[in-house]
């Protein structure tokens, strides 16, 4: 299945489960602004916050921060997991110098979905997704495959939010609400 394909998919999924459990994964406020239009009326929405692979900790604070910020706007609920940078680099050990979008990010989508699935499923979420796809540096089909192998309880919800302008919109949001915008993914590794 390609990008396009998903996006198919997404919009005749979203439409036959209106009203479902939906945790949201979330990479960062920005990409979050580029998806929660799409589905805070759709879905019952839960904003969900893991990500050990954000260098150093104060960044992680500060993206933090922002999607608070962000949950605050839109009105929804922000669950936020466990930082443990340090079991993030025992995931990705073996992969340091590896490019964005390598061997590693594939390591850490999983770590970071696995999770997801996980607190999706103990807390009776119908569904789980991501805002990963809305980057253009991410690979929304290995994402969706990724997410469709860890489901387990909780459904995967298809995606790929880069598609009908979703980062162009991200740009727009974070200009009108003031959302700081970081320049790199979450890891200083390369």
């Amino acid at each position: 299945m390609n990008a396009t394909d998903y996006n198919k998919l997404f919009e005749s999924e979203a439409e036959r489960l209106r009203g479902r459990k939906l945790l949201l994964h979330c990479c960062c406020a920005p990409c979050t602004l580029g998806v929660i239009e799409r589905v805070v009326d759709v879905f019952d929405l839960s904003l969900f916050w893991y990500n050990p692979n954000i260098m150093p900790e104060e960044e992680h604070d500060r993206r933090l921060g922002e999607l608070k910020k962000v949950s605050e706007i839109f009105g929804v609920e922000l669950i936020v997991g466990k930082y443990d940078n340090a079991e993030f680099l025992k995931t990705v050990a073996g992969y340091e110098s590896e490019r964005e979008g390598g061997s590693r990010c594939g390591l850490c989508i999983e770590k970071r979905l696995a999770e997801t699935s996980r607190y999706a499923s103990e807390n009776g979420f119908d569904l789980f997704a991501t805002t990963l796809t809305v980057s253009p540096h991410k690979n929304a089909v290995a994402i969706n495959l990724t997410g469709e192998r860890l489901a387990d309880g909780a459904a995967w919800l298809h995606s790929d939010f880069k598609k009908k302008s979703g980062f162009l919109r991200s740009g727009q949001l974070c200009e009108k609400y003031g959302v700081y915008r970081q320049n790199y993914c979450g890891c200083r590794l390369q």
